[in-house]
Formats: C-alpha cells, structure tokens, sequence
C-alpha cells in the first residue's frame, strides 16, 4: 500500500511540474492570447519614440516586434519600459519580448535569453559642434548618461576622471546639454543620430570617437526555446527576404535624416 502511495505522490508531483512548465511556455501563452507583448522603450529616438500628440510609439524596434508578431498572426500590444525596468519587466511576465535597445552582455545571459543580433553601433558622445576632437578633451567634463546601462559602464571605464551625471532617460540628458549643465550626452551612436536629427541644425554633432561596441539582442525569458526559436528563425527570414535592411533604411538610412550605414547582417550564432 505505502509503495501504491508513493507512486502515485511522484506521478502527482510530476504532473505538476508539467502543468508548470505548459502554463508558463511564451510561445503557447501568446497563441492562445493572441497578443504579443512587446517591451520598447518610448524616448529612444529612431528604436521606439511615443508620438507627442496620439501618443503612439513607432521606431525600428517596434517594426521588429510587429514583423514578429506577423508571423504568428497575433496582434501586438507595445509596453513602454523604462531602461531600469527592462530586465524585471520580463522576468516578471509583465511583457513577452523586450526590443529596448538591449546590449547582449555576460551579466545579462545569466537571467535572460537573448535572440541574434539584429541591431550593431558603437557608444559615443553628444556635444556641441567643435568642442570635441579628441576623447582627451572630454576629460575632468560633465557627462550625461542613463544609470545602469552599458553606457554608464563604459564611460566610467573610459574617462575615469570625468564627473558623470545620471538622468532618467536620454532625452532628458540631452535638455541639459542645451542648458549648459552638462559638457556631452553619451550612449550609443544611433540614438545619438536620433537625438541629433531633432536638435538645431549646425549646433551639435557626433565626433568621431567611439568607446565600445554595442550588439542588441531581443530580450527573451530564460529557458522558452521554443519562441526563442522562433524569434530566430523570423530574424533569419527577414534578413534573407530584405525586410530586416528595409526597417533599418527606414529609420536610419539614406531615406532618413540619421543617414547611418548598416555594416552587418542577422546571422545565427
């Protein structure tokens, strides 16, 4: 009787952990919603930018995730995150997917997984026109920067003795660029194209120095292999289809007013 018991207490358990397992699979949950819920950030100009009057955010990212959830013909539903919030807003199922400007790093693999590469630029500086030629010059300034990022790790590790001021976000930062509060704006090139683009013409610029290397990857629960599967395969799709260069001309290419050149491919790795 004890040994009937016992194993009916291991099936039980087991069924449980099943039951877990199908209850929290990304993939299934989204079918069966019909929504994919996409984290984006909505003040990365180019990525993911709300729209001052409606409201709406658009931007490279969000046409990533919207090719996504084309292909499991379910609707999408956009999150705004903010940077500090990006991983926790995953772990916790608030969202399915984060397209937030995510730089692939070691520290990161350890709660979360992450899709191919689709997005590459380096981190550089924001400042007005003629004042930067050489990082040396950035030296002992006040830089501007978004806590918890790469970009603050970067900085501090490349200018040591600069005094580095942290914002919210990096349109704010940029406000105090133009109110004289702060020397230079630094985060990845691309963004600061996007924030460039919107500022006064002839006024600021990007110089010619880069301090790192940034790989975006799109944010995926840790250990859903089957919609991690997914996401890769449609990344590779839309690389050989064109699409993924046709979203990337769009916000920062030759037909837009960033005008930067896209010098990878989506490739599995």
């Amino acid at each position: 009787m004890r040994k009937i018991v016992l194993v009916f207490t291991v099936m039980f358990l087991l069924a449980g952990v099943c039951g877990v397992s199908l209850a929290d699979d990304t993939l299934q949950n989204i079918k069966k919603r019909g929504i994919l819920r996409a984290g984006v950030k909505d003040l990365a100009p180019g990525f993911a930018l709300a729209d001052v009057k409606t409201g709406e955010i658009s931007g490279y990212d969000v046409d990533i995730v919207r090719a996504i959830a084309r292909k499991l013909d379910v609707q999408l539903e956009i999150t705004p995150v903010k940077e500090e919030e990006r991983i926790s807003s995953l772990t916790e199922g608030k969202v399915d997917i984060l397209a937030a400007t995510l730089t692939r790093t070691k520290q990161r693999t350890k709660f979360i997984d992450f899709s191919h590469i689709y997005f590459v630029t380096t981190q550089k500086f924001l400042v007005r026109k003629g004042t930067v030629q050489r990082l040396t010059d950035l030296d002992g300034k006040k830089i501007g920067t978004v806590a918890g990022t790469t970009s603050e790790a970067n900085v501090r590790r490349a200018l040591p003795s600069a005094n580095i001021v942290i914002f919210s976000d990096y349109v704010p930062a940029f406000l105090a660029l133009q109110n004289g509060e702060i020397f230079a704006v630094t985060t990845d090139e691309a963004m600061l194209a996007g924030i460039l683009a919107k500022a006064d013409k002839g006024v600021y610029e990007i110089p010619a120095i880069a301090i790192s290397r940034e790989s975006y990857g799109l944010g995926i629960r840790k250990g859903h292999k089957s919609f991690l599967q997914l996401v890769n395969q449609t990344l590779l799709e839309m690389e050989k289809n064109g699409e993924a260069k046709r979203i990337y001309d769009k916000w920062f290419g030759a037909a837009s007013a960033l005008r930067l050149e896209r010098k990878f491919k989506i490739t599995a790795k």
